[in-house]
């Protein structure tokens, strides 16, 4: 396949063209034949005109003919220049807002799965596709440690997070290590690293290793990072991850081909690939798309994700909420409402 053009390459009548055909397709699901353009458009072309654009279209990449049809359907590559060039996204509707917020109202304070369950479903009826929202394993935020002595050779380290849990562990000592390097660890950590995460709280001491800032010894040092690293490796806990509305997936246009909604349905059980791909919209600020191949869980049955972070009262990001479904996602709908469900889930956490 040739370099897909970037949409300003595109001439007038071709952006018209292709604009009508992802249009229609996301409409029905069915293949677009020239006459529908025809129909739909106000260019004043013929349909042979029309059938000479979608040719063009297709030779760039960005149209495909299903071989059961003489119509034309986007290829991934043209629904991705759609979304990214020319897709008007619009606030979500009053009444779609009032059933989101609707959802959340009754929820109580602390109860915070019961909240990202009611979140779910309400995206879930709203947009007619699977809602899926993903809290993964907490990083927990230091408050103090403790260091105590059970022998020459091991000590119990308790950890002591902001949100008032403890947990302890044991963790094996070098030899000849003085009571006073357990004292010091300890210190150390509660006074320095007091409100970081564990990830924080490794990178810091780093620093403080490498830029010679730490005031304890190396055996004390050592203890510090040992524990620090027997938390992180611990702490990775499970992600919450919740699904509803599986039956939205298995649409009119999807039930012709059984194996593919076989395909989506055994997917959506790999939980822990699709926290994997919902952790990667961690990291963005804004609402992530990935449209079908782009993520390799979903590339089998052509689906795409949307997903929008939510954050904690800290500003943290906590989570992520989204929906999947066909790559004919509405997307200019939907886009706006897995964000302002990540908006609403916000405040309701503060």
């Amino acid at each position: 396949m040739s370099t897909l053009p970037p949409i300003t390459d595109l001439t007038d009548r071709a952006r018209s063209v292709f604009q009508l055909v992802v249009e229609a397709y996301i409409d029905d699901g069915a293949p677009v034949g020239s006459r529908t353009i025809a129909r739909r458009s106000t260019l004043n072309l013929s349909p042979a005109s029309i059938r000479n654009v979608m040719q063009d279209l297709e030779e760039a990449g960005l149209l495909a003919a299903p071989h059961t049809s003489a119509g034309r359907v986007p290829t991934e590559q043209g629904l991705r220049l759609f979304v990214d060039g020319m897709m008007q996204v619009a606030e979500p509707s009053v009444e779609d807002r009032a059933q989101i917020e609707a959802s959340l109202a009754g929820t109580q304070q602390g109860h915070v799965e019961a909240a990202l369950a009611n979140a779910t479903a309400a995206l879930s009826g709203l947009s007619a596709c699977a809602g899926l929202v993903l809290v993964p394993g907490q990083e927990r935020v230091l408050k103090q440690v403790a260091f105590v002595p059970l022998s020459d050779r091991q000590a119990l380290v308790v950890l002591v997070a902001a949100d008032g849990s403890v947990e302890n562990r044991v963790i094996d000592l070098p030899r000849g290590l003085s009571p006073g390097a357990l004292v010091e660890a300890g210190n150390y950590i509660s006074a320095t690293l007091s409100g970081l995460t564990l990830a924080e709280a490794q990178a810091r001491l780093r620093a403080d290793i490498a830029g010679q800032r730490i005031a304890m010894d190396r055996a004390a040092a050592r203890l510090v990072e040992r524990g620090l690293a027997m938390w992180s490796a611990d702490g990775s806990d499970r992600p919450v991850l919740i699904v509803r509305g599986q039956a939205n997936l298995i649409d009119e246009a999807m039930t012709s081909d059984i194996e593919r909604v076989r395909q989506l349905l055994d997917e959506l059980e790999t939980k822990q690939d699709i926290a994997q791909l919902l952790g990667s919209a961690v990291e963005g600020a804004a609402t992530r798309i990935f449209i079908g191949s782009e993520n390799k869980l979903f590339a089998l049955s052509g689906s795409s994700v949307i997903a929008a972070p939510w954050r904690g009262s800290d500003g943290r990001v906590i989570g992520v909420v989204g929906v999947i479904g066909p790559t004919r996602l509405n997307y200019a709908r939907i886009v706006p409402m897995v964000d302002f469900t990540a908006q609403t889930l916000s405040r309701l956490m503060r």
